[in-house]
């Protein structure tokens, strides 16, 4: 089943390599700097045509169009391109975010940057892999790693606290980084090249796919206050290596 999956996600990544004019085909949702692409539409309503045939008993809960988060059933979480303000300007880090989730637990995700050729997949209890190679995280300190960041754009009364706490890691770190696209990031921590991915809000269907991946690479997720993550609501998120959590939650609390 997960290799269907994953060749589900890889034919719907043609279509954004086929994009082009994207600036062209852009609407704006709400909250500040929130867009989506005629492209975000067509991918999402691909995977949830193909992803129907695979898992007929599945619901589907994408980030376009309505959202039924409190669904505890079998059900998919998507994000068809996350990273779209990168999508928009050809920025070509974007991916495709896909989990399998039963209640509030992700049993099986795949997270597809076409424009690198990495696909992040993961089974509960079986690992996490890229491009069919085991990955795990990094046992590296926070202090002598890097960190991955998201800005929580559409949340502006977010942004004092958040580069807040930046400069506090970027201090603390070898250097900081953002991608622009919160799944890839996560997915980044995963395979061990950054050690702590954080963002004072994010979506499920952002992070459903990742957190599956990174817990399987033997990583941790959290809310910043060590609460667990949920697949119903927006929270706090924090990703990292088993020694980097410590380290940022005592770079919090300063």
């Amino acid at each position: 089943m997960l290799e269907r999956i994953i060749s589900i996600v890889k034919a719907a990544g043609e279509i954004m390599l086929t994009a082009h004019n994207q600036e062209s085909s852009i609407t704006a949702k709400e909250g500040s700097n929130n867009f989506v692409t005629k492209y975000d539409v067509a991918v999402q309503q691909y995977l949830f045509e193909e992803l129907k045939k695979a898992v007929p008993n599945a619901d589907f809960v994408g980030e376009e169009g309505e959202n039924n988060l409190l669904n505890a059933n079998l059900r998919f979480i998507i994000d068809p391109i996350d990273g779209t303000t990168n999508f928009m300007q050809d920025y070509r880090c974007s991916c495709i975010s896909v989990a399998l989730c039963d209640g509030n637990e992700t049993i099986m995700a795949v997270v597809y940057n076409p424009y690198t050729a990495e696909v992040f997949s993961a089974e509960k209890g079986k690992g996490a892999y890229l491009n069919g190679k085991q990955i795990k995280v990094s046992e590296r300190s926070l202090s002598n790693g890097m960190a991955l960041f998201g800005t929580s754009p559409y949340k502006p009364e977010y942004t004092d606290e958040t580069f807040t706490i930046l400069r506090k890691v970027f201090d603390y770190t070898r250097d900081i980084r953002r991608s622009g696209s919160a799944a890839y990031d996560i997915c980044t921590v995963a395979c061990g090249r950054c050690e702590v991915f954080f963002e004072r809000e994010l979506q499920p269907w952002d992070y459903a796919a990742g957190w599956l991946i990174i817990t399987e690479a033997g990583g941790i997720a959290q809310t910043f206050d060590g609460k667990s993550l949920m697949l119903t609501h927006s929270s706090s998120v924090v990703f990292a290596n088993q020694k980097s959590i410590v380290e940022f939650k005592e770079l919090l609390n300063k």
